[in-house]
């Protein structure tokens, strides 16, 4: 995407640096500060005479404190890179590629690098003149140095405007009976809370990454990141607060994870972690509780719940939900859209894992594992756990086991200590009425478990 060019957003620009620089540094050193935003503005909003000239400067100047800057200018700027890739090189003494993604790269390797405030005041005119409606997300208090749980030099746009990805808020459900759309090796986001069966099919899913709902008198939102694989069932009914959390999708990404938001505060969220990172309640230290949820194919799911509900294709919206066209590319391919650092020594970065943060402990098992062996006995932090898995369907359920090693029969029976126990949504179940509870957890790929959870998470890939 490219901006053109519009005096009137200098303007705009000024009025946000006054806040955005600090006023220490708008004394004595203003007329570099301002030099230097000039500069960057040139990039995307200047005549080619302005982006020698700052150029010339930048590069007489000789500090990397403008490199995420100008890695945002070389997304956006309407005129040939190479003089940018060139002054990068110049003022950093990295090499990392010629393209924007080799550079946001770098920057992700690069966390001690401090920005000049300029750079941020430049980042968020370039944000408004995208989408206006970010506002609230760019209040200059919310995205100075020290104001975000994450990088703002990190913070990228996805594609999509603020609500681009309309999310489904209390959408309509038909019985199972009803859902002739559907195939039966559909994939769909299985939930069942209290006995109230919901059925969430992926081709509709992909197309709004987010539902708010009522589901067993529980409040919840699902978040799924089609970007990382991961469909994320939250509690939204939060202690404290009057009203549940309504959420939707910003338009922004952090290291390829989308940056949710929720309606009340607008305050931005990860969607892998359920936290708050920027906003008003960035430091509340607010965590959603994460419930149970599965994916599994349409048939598998309606067997066991023939009296689910599931999505209309009335949805409101217009759209294409027919089987494999949200996302096939992406889907189908190994790559990435956007660009983020991997360890693939392990796992390539688009293998999927099925992921539990519980018992103050994280780990995820590779989700081949499933290919070779429906059940898994394993232990998370001091706890023990089973998960049982289908590959083929991406399908893992995980629930505590209590010491006990189960096996799964010829039959398909699961079985531990010589008896046959019942595997329902909310926990394993032993013929003398014996409970182990169902544990939350997901699928992800490799890449957004790594990324936020690989230095203190375990990963079992056999």
């Amino acid at each position: 995407m490219h901006v053109s060019r519009s005096l009137s957003r200098r303007s705009v620009i000024a009025a946000t640096a006054a806040l955005l620089i600090p006023a220490a540094a708008r004394g004595q050193t203003a007329d570099e500060d301002d030099r230097v935003l000039r500069a960057l503005q040139s990039f995307v909003f200047g005549s080619s005479t302005d982006i020698a000239e700052a150029i010339a400067f930048l590069s007489r100047r000789g500090r990397p404190d403008v490199a995420s800057g100008l890695i945002v200018a070389l997304r956006y700027t309407r005129y040939p890179p190479r003089e940018i890739l060139d002054l990068l090189e110049h003022l950093t003494g990295a090499a990392p590629g010629r393209h924007w993604a080799d550079w946001m790269l770098w920057q992700e390797a690069s966390p001690d690098l401090a920005s000049h405030p300029a750079v941020h005041v430049f980042k968020r005119s370039v944000f408004m003149l995208i989408d206006p409606d970010w506002r609230p997300f760019l209040e200059p208090r919310y995205i100075a140095d020290g104001a975000m749980d994450i990088r703002f030099e990190e913070v990228v746009w996805g594609g999509v405007h603020r609500d681009g990805i309309p999310s489904l808020d209390n959408p309509d459900l038909i019985p199972a009976t009803a859902a002739g759309y559907l195939r039966d090796d559909d994939l769909v986001f299985g939930v069942e809370i209290d006995g109230d069966a919901r059925a969430y099919p992926l081709r509709i899913m992909g197309w709004h990454e987010m539902f708010n709902d009522v589901i067993g008198g529980v409040p919840v939102a699902l978040a799924y990141c089609t970007l990382c694989g991961a469909g994320i069932l939250f509690e939204t009914d939060v202690a404290g607060r009057e009203e549940p959390f309504v959420f939707a999708t910003s338009g922004f990404l952090y290291r390829s994870n989308k940056l949710m938001y929720d309606r009340q505060t607008e305050s931005l969220w990860n969607q892998f972690t359920g936290r708050p990172v920027s906003g008003p309640l960035r430091g509340s230290g607010l965590a959603l509780r994460q419930r149970p949820v599965v994916i599994e194919p349409w048939g598998a799911w309606r067997a066991r719940h023939p009296a689910t509900r599931v999505l209309s294709l009335e949805t409101g919206h217009d759209r294409d939900y027919g089987s494999g066209v949200v996302y096939r590319d992406y889907f189908e391919s190994p790559n990435l859209m956007f660009p983020v650092r991997v360890d693939q020594s392990r796992l390539r970065q688009k293998d999927y894992v099925f992921a539990i943060r519980r018992f103050a402990a994280a780990k995820a098992w590779a989700l081949d594992l499933f290919a070779e062996r429906r059940v898994v006995n394993d232990v998370i932090g001091d706890t023990p756990v089973v998960l049982i898995g289908d590959a083929a369907g991406r399908t893992v359920r995980a629930y505590e086991r209590g010491g006990r090693e189960f096996s799964m029969t010829a039959a398909g029976r699961l079985v531990a200590g010589g008896e046959t126990w019942t595997q329902g949504e909310a926990a394993l179940t032993s013929p003398r009425g014996e409970t182990l509870p169902r544990i939350a957890g997901h699928i992800a790929y490799w890449f957004a478990w790594n990324n936020y959870l690989g230095p203190e998470g375990e990963v079992v890939t056999r």
